[in-house]
């Protein structure tokens, strides 16, 4: 089986060559790869994709979307969104109703057996054969996209995972969160240029969900581009480049996740107060306050992208009225509210 040219091929010959220069050279050489610039052309470029089920159903509404060579793409929405749809035809498991994805410059339909090496894929659901040994599945699913064998890789990927004292035991006995483990090394054992994860830490402890966290960013930073779908927002909150938010099968929303926090997430200001309130003076009915704490906190939501927050003159008012505070707090309205606010003003439309 043909497979076209790794990433990780082109590493080992740069290793190669680092293996026999001399010191100073080696050095250049590790810099200049850590520093490998940000490439910005698509790795995965998806065209009008639709898919209608023979139900009628319609779960992909024309998605037009590319995703980045080396980037962490996150991809959020509720249950049954699309979400791994998109992704099962992209990995080449269902097949679309119309439009085009390119992986790498090929196409999955025409140019299948070379852009299924490129992608390693962790699903939702556990699939393993349970007589089987890790070490031995991750040997053939390697051998499945035409990859020779590499023992050292296959080392490395199980320790890294936390599986290399499991390697010769039956899949039957690892706990469900080893299982989640061998998923991903099954998915990496090929050394794809882009990994698919869908839900990759359900059912996973909180120890286990970080040590993946870690694997995943030492792959992007080995170049390996990462597209992820989690209900944990906090993990695409600390991980990911960029946000995709699919609802109804339309993707309403791509966003660097830096800029979509500035440009659509609020502030919250909490004054602690002196006294307790029993209601709000009328005056400030227009400014949204709410009090909460059984009275003694008095909060404001503001937008920060407004010409005026209106902090200073609302400060001055309370001041005017009586109301003192021995406190004051801000706080930026997280990922997962924005994304929940998305989500209900797409339903609500």
């Amino acid at each position: 089986m043909f497979a076209p040219p790794q990433p990780h091929a082109k590493a080992a010959a740069a290793l190669g060559l680092i293996a026999r220069c001399k010191p100073p050279m080696c050095s250049v050489l590790t810099a200049r790869r850590l520093q490998r610039p940000f490439v910005t052309d698509p790795i995965i470029s998806i065209q009008g994709l639709t898919k209608t089920y023979a139900s009628g159903f319609q779960a992909l509404k024309g998605i037009d979307l590319d995703i980045r060579e080396g980037e962490i793409f996150a991809l959020l929405g509720p249950n049954g969104a699309g979400k791994t749809t998109l992704i099962s035809i992209i990995c080449g498991i269902v097949t679309a109703s119309a439009g085009r994805v390119l992986v790498g410059g090929y196409d999955i339909v025409r140019d299948y057996r070379k852009t299924r090496a490129m992608i390693g894929l962790v699903p939702q659901e556990l699939a393993t054969d349970s007589f089987e040994t890790p070490l031995a599945t991750c040997r053939y699913s390697r051998g499945l996209f035409g990859r020779k064998p590499n023992p050292a890789h296959i080392e490395k990927t199980l320790k890294q995972l936390s599986l290399w004292d499991k390697r010769n035991g039956m899949i039957m006995a690892l706990s469900g969160g080893m299982k989640r483990r061998l998923m991903i090394a099954k998915a990496l054992s090929h050394e794809p240029r882009v990994l698919f994860l869908d839900e990759p830490t359900a059912g996973v402890d909180v120890e286990l969900r970080k040590d993946m966290w870690a694997l995943v960013e030492e792959l992007r930073r080995d170049g390996v581009t990462i597209i992820l779908t989690t209900h944990y927002i906090e993990e695409a909150e600390a991980m990911a480049d960029r946000v995709g938010v699919i609802n109804h099968g339309d993707l309403i929303l791509v966003e660097e996740k830096a800029a979509l926090m500035q440009k659509m997430g609020q502030k919250r200001m909490v004054l602690d107060l002196t006294e307790p309130l029993a209601a709000i003076p009328n005056r400030f009915t227009a400014l949204g306050l709410e009090l909460a704490n059984e009275g003694r906190q008095l909060v404001y939501t503001y937008d920060t992208q407004a010409e005026r927050t209106g902090i200073t003159s609302l400060l001055s008012d309370l001041r005017d009225e009586g109301i003192r505070f021995r406190d004051l707090t801000t706080k930026q309205s997280s990922l997962e509210e924005i994304f929940v606010s998305l989500v209900h003003a797409g339903d609500v439309s």
